[in-house]
């Protein structure tokens, strides 16, 4: 089995960055697209932003575009994602996604086998 578990969300102002990290553990061979998705409240669940296995493809969210940034460490079986100039509107919980054997990256939601737990992220105006 593959475990997903995000961390670095909190409280912070409009403006300001973050730094958001999903580590992967346990069956970690052959883990290839990931992506991270978020959840705004009483909303559903949108794309945000995704890597291939390299790195090298990579795609977001027109709303994340020019503020975030998507990057892995394979070594360290390590997803990040940089987040600044926050905005109210990036409120939410933030969700680290996997697939194993994946190649490419994707926007939707059944692309990917393994989620984490999120981790909030609250913007204050």
């Amino acid at each position: 089995q593959v475990q997903l578990v995000e961390s670095g969300g909190g409280l912070v102002q409009a403006g300001d960055s973050l730094t958001l990290s999903c580590v992967v553990s346990g069956r970690t061979f052959g883990i290839g697209r990931m992506a991270w998705f978020r959840q705004a409240p009483g909303k559903e669940r949108e794309f945000a932003a995704a890597s291939s296995v390299s790195g090298r493809t990579i795609y977001y969210a027109d709303s994340v575009k020019g503020r975030f940034t998507i990057s892995r460490d394979n070594a360290k079986h390590t997803l990040y994602l940089q987040m600044n100039s926050l905005k109210p509107e990036d409120t939410g919980v933030y969700y680290c996604a996997a697939n194993q054997w994946g190649s490419g990256t994707s926007t939707q939601e059944n692309e990917y086998q393994y989620w984490g737990q999120g981790t909030q992220v609250t913007v204050s105006s």
